[in-house]
């Protein structure tokens, strides 16, 4: 008898091998960030670190400065410049109300009504920025300079009577007192809250107001329903890129104002470039940033979304 042939055996298929441009696709992503990560870590991370070993310094500028751990110097400086703090944060709320009443109703006029005009107005919006800040800031002194048409009219409707009985003018003067300062902060960052209040407004789909109206909803009833809560999130990023950096801010209150209404960014320029307290300094610039850290979370919070434009 003749052997027959075994059958052949089935061999298992083997494993793909893992392919180098597969591994490197994957890694593209990280590598786009890493430029960004590297900017963050220079430009931003390691100032802070820098600023915060300053804020627990000793010493002067003619002996210099040498780490001592004196966490006393945070106390110090908010107990003795607490006025500025609480004017600063007084000034950059007022100036954010400010910005939404004004703001809302163009950037609603704009994503709803405006047609063929909304490029336009848009850019009339970001117009502006086309100017040096300085330049915007001091052009208010010609505007709200004394015996000027603007207090001419203020002082012809009684307005100053009333915001002098606030406290926030003097007399017939506005130059030098809290209604410039607030006036330069509104106008300055008023763009910051009219760009994401447009660009929440803009996302409504309109058959929502279409829907309404079938339902027999007022136009009141439609935007406190619908429109309003719906653009919640350019409420929210508007008041909040308005309200930090006007906090902060030092160019209007010294253009604009006067020593009693110096806020908290003038005085830590005065104690950076003047008086040279780089450890005073240092600190009430992480003051500033705790106060405003927290508010910014509590405010996010209560305000009821972080679906932020």
């Amino acid at each position: 008898m003749t052997a027959t042939a075994a059958p052949p055996q089935a061999v298992a298929p083997a494993e793909p091998p893992v392919h180098k441009a597969s591994l490197r696709k994957r890694l593209v992503p990280y590598w786009l960030l890493l430029p960004g990560i590297l900017w963050l870590l220079v430009f931003f991370v390691l100032p802070m670190l820098y600023q915060a070993s300053t804020s627990v310094q000793t010493g002067s500028l003619e002996e210099g400065f040498k780490v001592t751990w004196h966490f006393q110097t945070y106390w110090d400086a908010l107990t003795e410049y607490y006025p500025q703090f609480l004017r600063s944060l007084l000034y950059a709320a007022t100036a954010t109300v400010l910005c939404l009443l004004l703001g809302y109703p163009l950037a609603y006029l704009i994503a709803f009504k405006a047609g063929r005009w909304r490029n336009l107005l848009l850019v009339l919006v970001i117009a502006p920025f086309f100017t040096s800040f300085l330049i915007r800031t001091l052009a208010w002194k010609t505007i709200l300079a004394d015996g000027g048409p603007v207090v001419d009219v203020l002082n012809t409707l009684h307005v100053l009577d009333v915001t002098s009985w606030l406290g926030m003018t003097e007399g017939e003067r506005v130059l030098a007192t809290p209604l410039a300062v607030v006036c330069g902060l509104t106008y300055n960052f008023l763009p910051f809250m009219i760009l994401p209040l447009y660009t929440s407004l803009e996302r409504i789909d309109t058959r929502l107001h279409e829907a309404a109206g079938d339902l027999y909803a007022r136009s009141s009833t439609t935007f406190r329903k619908v429109t309003f809560p719906l653009s919640m999130p350019g409420v929210v990023s508007g008041t909040l890129l308005t309200f930090i950096p006007a906090s902060g801010d030092y160019v209007n209150a010294e253009l604009l104002g006067s020593t009693d209404t110096r806020m908290i960014g003038n005085v830590i320029q005065s104690q950076y470039l003047r008086i040279l307290d780089y450890p005073t300094a240092a600190a009430l610039s992480f003051i500033l940033m705790a106060i405003v850290l927290i508010m910014v979370t509590v405010y996010i919070r209560r305000a009821g979304t972080e679906d932020l434009v």
